[in-house]
């Protein structure tokens, strides 16, 4: 069979863009086998792969891309509706979205402000960040609901990304709620098209401002690299996209790994004990995190180059492929039958996909795991005896197939240590 004379599957699962149970989802297309047909927002037809050796194998093969632009005809054609609430996902024009060459170009300009040197350096700024917003949850009420998510979670590594960027305190909140918006999947049209031209002009003002008032900072190398004269730069297109790309993979990523981590610990006491007894560390944590809930359920997207038949599935070429990392992070085939489960002493806690694989690994994963470990520590050590505000409460979760996140996570703070 080949592309031309390949029958496209009539029962695709209808990904829920309200995102009201992903995992159990994810568990019902692992059920059709390692690929699926899925239909996204807007009747946008795609394959799902929730195997990790599938996962790994497609996302090191050269005949998928990540393109739209050479390699979607949907895309290309106009096929796809205005106002998708995914179209962000594949208009931007950074090494998030490039193929081959393209991809090592813009990739090795960024590269170098992610070396693990310079990631070290920024430990003491995401300790005293840490400290300050601890503080101000110290002042909150005796027995008051605090949501950490929105307290600390969520704050902690906007600020991170906004200082190693140099984007003045000004901008920060406009951007983070701009960049939030981008990760949900049941935003209505009209809301997507006004939140992409606003994230766009205030993109386009930050980097007027450091154009006039160069700093040492990302913003400004990343200019000196559009500016550059020799060709091998960035084009103004490429310049926005990667500081959205930069600052949302710094944001939303982060985000979510704290808040997961903090739910799963307080659910689980005997896994915070061994955290507290040395017997595992806050790495372990982050690490098993990763793997168990994922900071994104979803990635989208990619596209076949070539027709390609993997584990019996044929995909055929321009049709559009989605990465399940949490589908990765608990397959049974490497996980066993209890993969859902939150083990900080699992002893593949590491084998995840949470980062990525291959040639678009996330260049700030260093600097993600830097951040929730000393967040992490930092917060059970000030307050101890913190509790989930209800226990028995099945937590709401982002409307989105993407973003893994709760819209709140009530706690009590309990005395501070």
């Amino acid at each position: 069979m080949n592309a031309t004379s390949a029958v496209r599957p009539v029962d695709p699962v209808h990904l829920d863009i309200n995102g009201r149970d992903p995992h159990a989802e994810i568990a019902r297309l692992r059920e059709r086998g390692p690929i699926a047909p899925v239909m996204l927002p807007g009747g946008v037809f795609a394959w799902s792969v929730t195997s990790q050796w599938a996962i790994k194998r497609l996302l090191t093969d050269p005949r998928v891309s990540k393109d739209a632009e050479r390699h979607w005809p949907a895309w290309i054609n106009g096929d796809i509706p205005a106002g998708w609430p995914l179209a962000l996902w594949v208009s931007v024009r950074s090494m998030i979205t490039a193929y081959g060459d393209e991809h090592r170009r813009l990739r090795k300009l960024v590269t170098k402000a992610f070396t693990a040197r310079s990631i070290s350096t920024l430990g003491p700024m995401v300790t005293a960040i840490a400290h300050s917003l601890l503080d101000r949850l110290a002042e909150a009420p005796p027995g008051a609901v605090v949501d950490l998510r929105e307290r600390f979670a969520a704050v902690l590594p906007v600020r991170v990304i906004c200082e190693f960027l140099g984007i003045p305190e000004e901008s920060r909140d406009g951007l983070q709620e701009k960049i939030g918006l981008t990760f949900l999947t049941a935003v209505p049209a009209e809301v997507v098209e006004s939140n992409v031209r606003e994230l766009y002009a205030a993109l386009g003002e930050l980097i007027e401002s450091r154009r006039a008032t160069p700093k040492d900072d990302l913003v400004t190398h990343l200019i000196a690299a559009r500016d550059a004269e020799d060709g091998s730069g960035l084009t103004q297109q490429e310049l926005v996209d990667t500081l959205l790309l930069v600052i949302s993979a710094g944001y939303e990523t982060t985000v979510n790994l704290l808040d997961h981590a903090v739910h799963s610990l307080l659910r689980n006491p005997d896994q915070l004990a061994l955290v507290r007894e040395g017997v595992a560390t806050w790495d372990d944590v982050v690490d098993e995190i990763l793997r168990c809930e994922p900071s994104g359920f979803h990635v989208p997207l990619r596209y076949a180059v070539e027709d390609i038949e993997i584990a019996g599935v044929l995909i055929p070429a321009g049709d559009a492929i989605i990465i399940s990392l949490a589908g990765a992070g608990r397959d049974p085939e490497v996980h066993g039958d209890n993969a859902e489960q939150f083990d900080v002493t699992r002893e593949k806690r590491r084998e995840h996909l949470a980062f990525g694989f291959g040639v678009h690994y996330c260049l700030g994963a260093p600097l993600a795991r830097m951040d929730a470990v000393i967040a992490l520590e930092a917060l059970f050590r000030r307050f101890p005896g913190m509790r989930l505000a209800d226990p028995a409460e099945r937590l709401e979760l982002l409307p989105s197939f993407i973003s893994n996140g709760h819209r709140r996570l009530p706690v009590f703070l309990g005395d501070s240590g």
